[in-house]
């Protein structure tokens, strides 16, 4: 099972494996909430930097962070992580519910269902 969650939150029993999927690192966060960090599973700075976080762009950001990830090598690092069939937690720091982790969620989610 995949979820997503804010790095901030509390540390649940069934997070499994938890995976910070945001490029830069949250502030004031120890690394011991983190299992893995991907940081180069995250939007490239020029697409991070575009959107922002602004809900008007969502759609055509899910669109472009898709087309990054499709050609990302570091993807099968996640899938093979997901794959082991254990709870997988996609950790980000934003506030916003407009962020990498939801639309990563979302592409994933695509690939396993097509599978």
């Amino acid at each position: 099972m995949i979820k997503i969650k804010r790095i901030y939150d509390p540390v649940e029993k069934d997070d499994g494996i938890r995976i910070l999927v945001d490029r830069l690192w949250p502030r004031g966060v120890r690394k011991d909430k983190v299992d893995v960090w991907l940081k180069d599973i995250a939007p490239s700075d020029e697409l991070r930097t575009w959107f922002n976080h602004d809900p008007n762009k969502w759609e055509e950001f899910k669109k472009k962070y898709f087309e990054e990830l499709s050609k990302n090598p570091k993807l099968d690092i996640l899938l093979q992580l997901i794959k082991k069939g254990e709870n997988v937690t996609l950790l980000y720091a934003s506030k916003s519910p407009y962020n990498n982790a939801v639309a990563l969620k979302e592409f994933l989610d695509k690939i396993f269902k097509a599978s």
